[in-house]
């Protein structure tokens, strides 16, 4: 029996799950801490969190399934990495960590992001990069040389906190191409890193790490770091990719048409596409995805909202006096469609793409004391998720990106019945649920890459479809006039910045 081990390094925490490779069984599944990793944030704006905490979590969370299965470390075969996506990791020569790891929730490089599509031109930065620089890690990079020179002078490398991860286990600093286009550092025209951005900041090439490509043999655990995790050293590291690539890649969303969809911490839809077409105003963005060839091209057009899972937790923590999610999901269901004209803003978790970067927080509008009760509140948090996500798959059509069925995992704010059925009727799509996550998606690459399945359609043995929801027809025109309720106030808000 062949074991695949795959962990999901995630800003809230880091999952680990073995799986039997021939049957797609999934043996142990574990997360770490058990409670949400913290968020470090100095400055409004600000998101930061300690590359150390990951690892040590990696550790943790690999020992418990290991002891949860009983499992051999010899029958682990291969390892598969997914991760937060755009993050900035920097070390020294001697492998170090110089600063906390600015992570992909972090607004400070947004106005670095603009001068550049400015001054660079936003034609050429599109017609080269797809996106324009924004506030991903090389503006992010550019942020640490103008405001920590002595920072910048030691570093060696950079990263993204996946190839960090892969650092630690095989001592090897390496990216994939994937990886350097969610940076904003491939050029898709060349086919080669992005020079032009490189240079306008004056970022030196040799700080980025060499590539190899997404699934293949990545470098072999080390002596020291089979040790800490409990594995064998020589184990491959096969596989890794951001969290939402990888996401699509558990939920076999490979081709052009198909449509994954996550609700985290963070909520995104991500499209697959063959053409390397893109947004104008870089409001949803297009990414190399995980099986792009240059004979078989694909890419991932990305939608984020980072405001998602992250307000149906702060009401969890703040203002629901200790109920369990479901519980939340239930009383949630007892207000009716459009919450009584209650609305929430729910873009408090840093500048949003889709709003051109705009960093407008959360709000609360039209609250009535006689009125509206918890369970509106609840609702209008979850409806305004919704909400959001429609206002950017507006963009995801100009570009192209036709929403017909949505595959999820069967997990996070999908589990919500009402958020699950607001989905599907307010953006007029079937959603589909299966049974896997991240860390599932990492095994199965982690056996790609290493050779273990032969091909695609064997990595995907034991993925089944749990449940399907459709678009409530009884319900349709409810939900558009919530939707056109929720616009005007967007708009409205918009208007102010």
């Amino acid at each position: 029996m062949s074991l695949l081990l795959g962990l999901d390094v995630g800003s809230s925490s880091i999952k680990a799950t073995l799986m039997e490779a021939e049957t797609g069984k999934v043996l142990a599944s574990a997360f770490s801490p058990e409670k949400e990793l913290e968020i470090i944030a100095k400055i409004k704006g600000w998101a930061e969190q300690h590359p150390k905490i990951w690892w040590d979590n990696c550790i943790i969370a690999v020992h418990k399934v290991i002891s949860q299965a009983k499992a051999e470390p010899s029958s682990i075969k291969a390892v598969g990495i997914s991760y937060q996506m755009h993050g900035l990791v920097v070390v020294d020569k001697n492998l170090e960590v110089l600063r906390p790891a600015i992570i992909w929730c972090d607004s400070r490089a947004v106005e670095i992001g603009r001068k550049a599509a400015s001054e660079i031109g936003p034609q050429k930065c599109l017609k080269n990069l797809l996106n324009l620089p924004g506030n991903f890690t090389a503006s992010k990079l550019k942020w640490v040389m103008e405001n920590e020179p002595d920072v910048y002078s030691k570093i060696f490398k950079i990263m993204l906190p996946g190839d960090y991860i892969a650092m630690k286990m095989t001592g090897e600093i390496k990216t994939t191409p994937s990886g350097l286009s969610e940076g904003i550092l491939w050029d898709f025209k060349k086919q080669s890193p992005a020079k032009i951005l490189l240079d306008y900041y004056g970022i030196n090439p040799d700080l980025l790490s060499s590539e190899v490509p997404t699934f293949s043999i990545q470098g072999l655990l080390t002596k020291d770091a089979a040790q800490q995790l409990g594995l064998s050293s020589g184990t491959p590291v096969s596989y890794r990719a951001g969290d939402q690539p990888n996401n699509a890649l558990s939920l076999n969303v490979l081709n052009p048409g198909e449509i994954a969809a996550t609700a985290g911490t963070s909520g995104v839809v991500y499209g697959i596409t063959e053409k390397n077409d893109y947004d104008k105003k870089s409001r949803v963005n297009t990414f190399v995805h995980v099986n792009h060839s240059a004979s078989s091209p694909r890419y991932g057009v990305l939608l984020c909202l980072n405001g998602t899972g992250i307000l149906n937790s702060w009401l969890k923590h703040n203002a629901t006096d200790g109920l369990s999610y479901p519980q939340i999901n239930d009383l949630a269901s007892k207000a009716p469609i459009g919450c009584d004209g209650l609305v929430i803003l729910p873009y408090g978790n840093g500048a949003e793409r889709t709003l051109d970067n705009k960093d407008i927080g959360s709000s609360i509008y039209n609250l009535n004391f006689n009125i509206h009760t918890k369970s509106h509140l609840l609702r209008a948090a979850q409806e305004g998720i919704v909400f959001a996500l429609n206002y950017g798959l507006q963009i995801m059509h100009q570009v192209g990106v036709e929403i017909k069925t949505v595959r999820a995992g069967n997990a996070n704010m999908f589990l919500s019945p009402l958020f699950a059925k607001a989905f599907a009727s307010v953006t007029g799509s079937i959603v589909e649920l299966y049974n896997t996550d991240g860390a599932q998606g990492a095994a199965r690459g982690a056996g790609i890459g290493a050779g273990i399945y032969s091909n695609y359609k064997e990595a995907f043995v034991g993925l089944d479809r749990q449940k399907v929801i459709e678009h409530d027809k009884t319900h349709q025109k409810a939900y558009q006039n919530a939707y056109s309720n929720w616009l005007s106030i967007l708009q409205s808000q918009l208007g102010l910045f």
